[in-house]
């Protein structure tokens, strides 16, 4: 069971977050908590180590105390002055040596990737004592561990770090199963993992949900649980269409595609684990836990009822097309392009050339479009097949994801007739072999005006 940082996110949500786990443990299930940073702390340590790496060094001791206020005061919902007690001692040391860590980058004005991982790991280290005490105000026998402690080993990729399963699976085995044999339930830190030297890494922004993916195939779980704010996963963002709904039951597939095109619900590789093992993922909510939530399996089942499941949206990307009437016929400029990206290491989400070969379009994230536009400029200064590299920053993504397209007909005339209706003017188009999904670019300001088009278009609303 993974907790997110709004389950978590004071003393009566850390209650609420024990007592769940509580309920399953006392029906005779083993369970493993996963838990992340309360809400909003992973941000301010963010900007924490932005701050210290400018030489900012005056906030640090406010902001460190700050951060113990906070998680003192949610120590409140614990009654017992005795567990009270023993989880401000482990955050009063988390906290001295996140403070340490600050001044010693604040001193240098420089941060690392190493240093950030370490700085931003701390949120998850504050909350675990606080769910492990009170679990035992429940009666509730628990251990609390980082990631690393409890076996997740990654590479060096700091702040997107990758598992290496095979020592992974080993290690939490052999640290977490004996202890689930006797009644113990392991609380884990999401997001923070180490590498086979020891050194701390984190899996990226969202990466609880991963911590929890991993540890449910290292287990051999029944089921990997992810407690969240919402009901499961819906038909599109219930802020850009009221009418959005919670989808019952999808594939792994269709899920992985509406975590990488927007949807908040999930960490893009969180089901890479579980997918392996085929364990079931549930999608639940912690402040309505009475909901079924979304479960999430290899088949859905559905077969071509509703081609359509889903409508998401990507803001923050820029749109950059590289062209020129001499690449026609031109062998590995596609391979240059992506080399130079690559080399910059540049993140591309969406690929459209057309049958001409006269230009390539893709997207990457906003932020970085000015790094893209300068590499591929000073690439190709001295070459005469390309003539122009050019950006649009005022653009969206939007993506229609569904397992039933492929077995239906029609689905993407349905989507254009849809969004031209609304006058909505479509600036680019990719869809893969699969037909899982139709991903298109539009203005910025028609991007929710079309993807509530297609919720309508599909009925995804019910």
């Amino acid at each position: 069971m993974k907790f997110g940082g709004t389950s978590v996110g004071d003393g009566s949500r850390m209650r609420n977050a024990s007592d769940l786990v509580t309920k399953y443990v006392r029906e005779g299930h083993e369970a493993v908590a996963v838990v992340s940073a309360m809400a909003g702390v992973t941000d301010a340590l963010v900007d924490a180590v932005e701050r210290a790496g400018r030489g900012d060094s005056g906030y640090i001791e406010g902001f460190v105390r700050g951060l113990g206020d906070r998680h003192s005061q949610a120590l409140s919902a614990v009654e017992k002055a005795e567990l009270r007690r023993e989880a401000l001692r482990s955050i009063e040391g988390t906290l001295e040596s996140l403070g340490k860590v600050l001044y010693g980058i604040s001193c240098l004005r420089e941060v690392t990737p190493r240093s950030r991982d370490l700085v931003l790991s701390t949120g998850e280290q504050l909350s675990a004592p606080i769910l492990l005490a009170c679990l035992a105000q429940s009666g509730v026998r628990s251990r609390w561990f980082t990631g690393g402690e409890a076996g997740i080993v990654t590479d060096d990729r700091f702040g997107d770090a990758r598992p290496l399963m095979d020592a992974t699976a080993r290690l939490v085995k052999e640290r977490l199963e004996p202890l689930l044999t006797v009644g113990v339930v392991p609380v884990v830190t999401g997001y923070i993992a180490r590498t086979e030297g020891g050194i701390v890494t984190t899996l990226g922004r969202g990466g609880s949900d991963y911590t929890a993916s991993i540890l449910g195939a290292a287990l051999d779980a029944d089921e990997v649980w992810i407690w969240t704010d919402v009901d499961g996963v819906m038909t599109t963002d219930p802020r850009v269409d009221p009418g959005a709904r919670v989808i019952p039951t999808i594939s792994y597939a269709e899920a992985t595609e509406m975590a990488y095109f927007g949807a908040k619900v999930l960490h893009p590789r969180t089901l890479e684990p579980a997918m392996e093992k085929s364990i079931p993922v549930r999608i639940r909510n912690s402040f309505n836990p009475e909901a079924s939530g979304t479960l999430i399996v290899r088949h859905d089942g559905s077969g071509v009822d509703g081609s359509v499941k889903a409508v998401t949206m990507i803001e923050s990307v820029a749109l950059v097309t590289v062209g020129g009437t001499k690449m026609l016929g031109v062998p590995g400029v596609a391979a240059e392009v992506f080399g130079v990206l690559g080399r910059s290491g540049i993140n591309v989400l969406m690929i459209s050339q057309a049958s001409s070969e006269a230009n390539i379009s893709f997207i990457v994230p906003r932020g970085e479009v000015d790094r893209a536009s300068k590499a591929l400029k000073e690439e190709f200064a001295n070459r005469n097949h390309v003539s122009e590299v050019e950006a649009e920053e005022d653009v969206c993504v939007v993506a229609v994801v569904g397992a039933g397209m492929r077995s239906s007909p029609g689905v993407a005339a349905r989507v254009f007739r849809a969004v031209a209706s609304q006058g909505v003017n479509v600036r680019m188009i990719a869809q893969g072999s699969s037909e899982l999904n139709i991903s298109f670019v539009v203005k910025d300001d028609a991007g929710r005006t079309a993807v509530r088009a297609i919720h309508r278009e599909f009925d995804l609303g019910g």
